[in-house]
């Protein structure tokens, strides 16, 4: 009976230590939950939109670390990806930067959801409107795609004007880490060292 314990602890311990790697997306705002990468040829020039190519959006949370735009590669055939960063504003679409995004290169032929990563987590005041301006930095022609989505909290921008009736695709959230794997073994070790306490006695 003590031998299959160990062997149970161990492989837990095992299966803690797997767990923990990476991180979690904690969704706040998002527009559809669809992540399927959409056909060439759908959405609209990031080019030629400048100030102003975005979404605005009113998040509940008190935070922003990460936010998705799903991206068809303008033409697909150039032997050219893009490289695009957004940024996070208030006020308005073209008001003060609250932070920016990391880089994002995506290759020649993207068509997909592309995430893109805040340096450090952007304060937010719940129940305030905010703007997310994508802006391609250098390389070849980038859709992005907007439709009639049902989302009451916000809308898309072009050219630094909005345009009622249409949403990006989105979704914006926060990064969670996992625990860390060794703090996962030191977890499992106390317990284990509990039980084996707990069967001497």
């Amino acid at each position: 009976m003590k031998r299959f314990s160990v062997v149970s602890v161990t492989l837990l311990l095992a299966a803690f230590s797997a767990y923990g790697q990476g991180t979690t997306f904690l969704y706040d705002q998002q527009s559809s939950t669809d992540e399927t990468p959409l056909p060439y040829g759908t959405g609209g020039s990031l080019q030629g939109s400048s100030p102003g190519a975005g979404q605005s959006f009113t998040p509940g949370l008190s935070g922003v670390g990460f936010v998705k735009f799903m991206l068809i590669d303008g033409n697909p055939s150039d032997g050219l990806g893009t490289t695009i960063y957004v940024s996070l504003r208030s006020a308005s679409i073209s008001g003060p930067i609250l932070g920016s995004t990391a880089p994002v290169a995506t290759p020649d032929g993207f068509h997909g959801a592309a995430t893109f990563f805040f340096p450090t987590e952007v304060q937010t005041t719940p129940g305030t409107a905010y703007y997310f301006e994508v802006v391609p930095q250098s390389g070849g022609p980038m859709n992005i795609f907007g439709t009639s989505y049902n989302y009451p909290g916000g809308i898309a921008y072009a050219n630094g004007n909005p345009h009622p009736g249409t949403v990006l695709w989105f979704r914006e959230g926060i990064v969670v880490p996992e625990p860390s794997s060794a703090a996962l073994l030191l977890l499992g070790a106390a317990a284990f060292a509990g039980f084996r306490r707990s069967a001497r006695r």
